[in-house]
């Protein structure tokens, strides 16, 4: 504070002492006169007061410039400034001063030299080492700092070389102008400790790199431009000091003149925002640094102030002591807290801890942020990080019950919170549960209704076709044929080739022999250029017009690319095809038309409904109900046909034992048994038995012949015994002995039992004969009431002797009588459940061993077109000839060669039988390596095709362009041995093309070849015996 008054004081002098000059001109000016003779003037005094005047201002301004621009420019606080309105000025007395200048208007606010005092005001208060800041500070903000001015100096050791900062005495001007010295040169203020205030004021400006937490990422920064400022603060020799040893010598240094001031301004350090200026003041001093001379210790959690490395610290570091007493106290408690015995702390790093703390960049600093100040920092961490170590502390108790109560609280919160939970997901789980069954229930009412809509549609519709039938059959109409198989998901997952399948029937395309009849074909697979290639060409060899083209379209649903690998049946896949549904109603505008499916579905109903067509099929949940072979066999009986033995509608495992122990003591002669599922197909649900294996068998025998076969079916009390041990033993039996037909659907007894009991079946008996013949028989159930008798033939059967891959047509195996006599009471049967459309029938034929006498079974219905119908369809197209099932005969017109010379008697006959082989179910895997034009040039090459005019031949029918395994072929020949040779000789043929010898591939060709070669030499024993019976008759 004195010193800023003696330069408020220099002021008022020199600015006093010029208005002494002045005056002092004045009266000169006013002495001087002109000398009349011419004289020059004498102007010394003139030009001595003026040269006194700038010299006297240019030495005193130097002096203010250099005591200003000491001060360190730090921004007060916002809070201050608002406190305080205006900033005090020094006002000197210049009342005595005469003005000179002329008068100007007012100046609203400060005035610029207000402005200029507020501002040195400010750069004094915030520059530590100025030597009026403790006197500004406590004036104006009310802060008393230490006297840092009498604080002892280090003493240079007299082996370091003195590289400090020349310093000059303060001087002092007085009222009168004398100059001097402020003070003893003992006395002057330590410059190392200003310098060292001024870098720790300026390292909280500065930033740093590696931070202790996110957010003091400055202080690596600041750590390293702290390090710098301490080796230039680093106490070494200087002027001020005397030592008794070496005495450095001084030189004074001249005032600095404004210019030079100017520059120092401008020329600040970087990195410290502008705050450090350089000057030759700052250069660093030369010499090692010690980097532990602030290191103290901390005893149990608390300092010891009397300690001397402690209080060398807070000596050294008192002009920042505000800002390090927070962190060290909050360093103590930590140690407190966690009963840390010693703790060696740098105090270097702790200022530096405190300075960031201070300035709002690390708020509430972490374990690792304290830690990072100690010196023993791993023994310290390994401690802390010790488990229950903060309980052993101060307050560790009352932690301790803290802790535990808030564990026990948040136990409480946390199981009132999850039972919430529970509570809230029960809650929502019933909502959506609830609105998920509404919802379900709208749907099913809407689905109902809209069914029910559709089957009253198809009623009305089949009454319609019922009426008009005949008429509708004798006219120009439009047949929709959609073979769709419409059998449970279970079993259509499950299907091999399922859409291969579906296509097998596309044979029906031959409708269009009869020239009234146009067909649409509902293809369930796209179709190549080349197949439908074949297919014209194929129905204009057969006898069709050549406008044959123009009368069939196939037509493919665009569902297919949306449900790939669904296995969906067509009549689904074409419900949703809206463009294909639009296509078929184009075509059939204004015509008579009529759908006929395949197996039924409900999705029949939805396609004929949104076609506005009628169905000639029963209702879907009939054909359901009657196409099981339960259901089969509850017609047998109602048409009283001679069934096998056996009983239905079987669906435990009891009724399973009971009823099979039952039927094998009544048929002791019968030596397989059959279990088959009520949802079958083609053998695949199939399961067998041999009575051989039974340990009781020979002795039920045994019984049989004692009591003699005739009272042995009459008397139940007889089969009783038999019975009894029977159904102890069949549980084993059947385990042990069962194997399912096919091992490709059901690996063994177990697992086909167990669909067979969740679908229900039916347990019946193989024919108890070596030789046995089954044959297939198509209907047509109009809806007129007349039952039509459409195909019969034998069955060609494969490694599944219970599966049919092919047949040989006409059926010669019954008697046709008999075979019509059988059909036509199904027929009617059929008729009276509402049946109506195309149904096929399985019969089993054999001979009695005791009688001799041919019995014939009827073991199984279908309610559907079949593959041998379809077929059949093409047979006739191809020899263009009729099929008449009541004779048994296949009659086919030959064509007339031209005028005959010879007698009428001698003429051929204009009709002449065949007999044809059909094979629907061809299967090679090698197929697909040749494309179908290269398999019908090769099969050409070998003389395999059909005659058109001899009516004999080979026919192929293709089924899809992509995969190419499956084929169906006919053999067309004048009697039957001659069409089965020629069938087996086309299938060895083909093997050998396309099988080389390491890779014959997966095929049923010599299966169906070995059955043929069967068939061929019995009916080489037939003829030869009745050759044998001709004579003797």
């Amino acid at each position: 504070m004195s010193e800023t008054v003696q330069n408020e004081d220099n002021l008022g002098a020199v600015l006093f002492q010029v208005q002494e000059d002045l005056k002092q001109l004045k009266c000169a000016l006013e002495n001087i006169t002109v000398n009349e003779r011419g004289e020059t003037l004498d102007i010394q005094a003139l030009d001595a007061a003026i040269g006194k005047t700038e010299r006297s201002l240019r030495k005193h301004a130097d002096d203010y410039l250099k005591t200003v621009s000491k001060q360190l420019l730090v921004l007060p606080r916002i809070q201050d400034l608002q406190k305080k309105k205006q900033i005090p000025k020094w006002k000197p007395d210049l009342e005595s001063i005469q003005d000179v200048c002329p008068q100007r208007e007012a100046i609203p606010g400060a005035s610029p030299g207000e402005k200029h005092k507020s501002a040195l005001t400010k750069r004094t208060s915030h520059n530590p080492a100025h030597p009026n800041n403790r006197a500004v500070m406590h004036q104006t903000f009310g802060i008393s700092l230490p006297d840092v001015h009498k604080r002892k100096t280090n003493k240079a050791r007299p082996d370091e070389i003195l590289t400090g900062p020349v310093v000059s005495p303060l001087v002092t001007k007085s009222r009168r102008g004398l100059a001097k010295p402020e003070e003893d040169v003992g006395t002057v203020p330590n410059t190392n400790v200003l310098q060292m205030a001024k870098q720790h004021e300026a390292a909280s400006f500065h930033s740093r790199e590696d931070s202790l937490s996110p957010k003091t990422g400055r202080i690596s920064v600041m750590s390293r431009c702290h390090k710098q400022l301490k080796s230039e603060t680093e106490p070494g020799p200087s002027c001020t000091t005397i030592d008794r040893e070496w005495t450095p010598t001084c030189v004074k240094a001249p005032p600095p003149s404004a210019s030079s001031n100017s520059m120092e301004h401008r020329g600040m350090m970087p990195g410290t925002n502008g705050l450090i200026p350089i000057s030759p003041h700052n250069l660093p001093l030369g010499g090692p640094v010690n980097t532990n001379e602030y290191d103290f210790t901390i005893l149990m959690g608390r300092t010891n102030s009397k300690a001397g490395d402690f209080r060398h610290f807070k000596q050294s570091f008192s002009l920042c002591w505000s800002t390090v007493v927070d962190a060290l106290e909050a360093l103590e408690k930590l140690l407190r807290h966690f009963a840390v015995p010693l703790a060696r702390v740098s105090g270097q790093r702790l200022v530096e801890l405190g300075h960031v703390w201070e300035s709002g960049w690390l708020q509430g600093p972490l374990k690792s942020g304290f830690l990072s100040v100690l010196e023993n920092r791993e023994e310290v961490l390994v401690l802390l990080s010790r488990p229950g170590q903060r309980y052993k502390g101060e307050g560790g108790i009352e932690a301790a019950a803290v802790h535990i109560q808030s564990c026990w609280r948040r136990y409480l919160a946390r199981t009132a919170f999850l039972r919430h939970c529970r509570r809230r997901w029960a809650a929502d789980t019933i909502t959506v549960s609830w609105l998920m069954l509404t919802q379900k229930r709208h749907v099913r009412k809407a689905l109902q209704a809209r069914r029910s809509r559709q089957l009253e549609n198809f009623h009305g519709r089949a009454k319609h076709l019922a009426a008009n039938w005949k008429r509708i059959q004798s006219s120009k109409r439009t047949i929709i044929h959609i073979p769709s198989l419409g059998y449970s998901q279970s079993q259509r997952m499950n299907l091999r080739g399922y859409d291969i399948l579906q296509n097998i029937q596309i044979s029906r395309l031959c409708d269009i022999r009869d020239e009234n009849v146009d067909v649409i074909y509902v293809c369930p697979r796209l179709l190549r250029d080349d197949i439908l290639h074949y297919y014209t060409r194929l129905l204009e060899c057969g006898g069709a017009s050549t406008s044959s083209a123009r009368r069939f379209v196939i037509l493919t649903p665009e569902a297919i690319d949306y449900f790939p690998t669904h296995n969906l049946c067509l009549s689904t896949l074409l419900k949703y095809s809206p463009r294909t549904l639009k296509r078929i109603k184009h075509l059939i505008q204004g015509k008579q038309a009529y759908i006929v499916g395949g197996v039924a579905h409900a999705d029949d109903l939805a396609v004929a409904d949104e076609l506005g067509v009628p169905i000639l099929a029963s209702e879907p949940a009939i054909a359901r109900l009657h196409s099981t072979k339960s259901g089969g066999r509850r017609i047998f009986s109602g048409a009283e046909v001679d069934v096998s033995p056996g009983r239905g509608d079987i669906y435990t495992l009891n009724q399973l034992h009971e009823t099979l122990a039952g039927l094998m003591a009544q048929n002791i002669d019968v030596h397989r048994w059959l279990f088959k599922m009520d949802s079958e197909y083609g053998g695949s649900g199939t399961a067998y038995c041999d009575t051989r294996h039974l340990s009781c068998y020979n002795w039920a025998l045994q019984e049989c012949h004692r009591y003699g076969p005739e009272l042995w079916k009459k008397s139940e009390w007889i089969q009783e015994s038999v019975h009894l041990r029977y159904l102890n033993e069949v549980p084993g039996w059947l385990a042990r002995h069962a194997r399912p037909a096919k091992t490709s659907c059901y690996r063994n007894w177990a697992c086909f039992l167990k669909t067979f009991l969740k679908q229900g079946g039916v347990v019946e008996a193989y024919p108890p004969s070596e030789l046995v013949s089954c044959l297939t028989v198509d209907l047509l159930l109009d809806p007129g009431g007349e039952v039509t008798m459409l195909s019969c033939g034998d069955q060609l059967q494969g490694s599944c002797q219970l599966e049919a891959i092919g047949s040989t047509v006409p059926q010669t195996s019954v008697n046709p009588e008999t075979l019509q006599s059988i059909s036509m009471r199904v027929g009617r049967a059929c008729l009276q459940r509402l049946i109506v459309g195309y149904v096929s029938v399985d019969l089993a034929t054999f001979l009695n061993r005791n009688t001799g006498e041919q019995k014939v079974w009827a073991i199984d219905l279908d309610l559907a077109y079949s593959d041998q119908l379809a077929m059949t369809q093409m047979l006739l197209m191809m020899t263009g000839g009729t099929l008449n099932c009541s004779t048994g005969c296949l009659e086919v017109p030959m064509p007339i060669e031209g005028k005959c010379s010879k007698p009428q008697h001698a003429a051929k006959p204009s009709v002449v039988n065949r007999y044809a082989v059909i094979g629907s179910h061809l299967f090679h895997s090698n197929l697909s390596m040749l494309y179908h034009d290269v398999f019908l040039m090769v099969c050409n090459s070998h003389g395999i095709g059909f005659n058109n005019q001899g009516k004999h031949g080979t026919v192929f029918a293709i089924y899809d362009s992509s995969e190419r395994c499956t084929i169906g072929m006919i053999t067309v020949s004048e009697d039957l041995q001659g069409a089965l040779v020629t069938f087996a000789r086309n299938l060895s043929v083909i093997h050998q093309e396309i099988s080389p010898s390491k890779m014959q591939g997966e095929t049923n060709f010599k299966e169906l070849i070995k059955n043929i070669e069967d068939v061929v030499q019995m009916t080489v024993r037939n003829r030869m015996r009745a050759v044998e019976d001709e004579p003797a008759a």
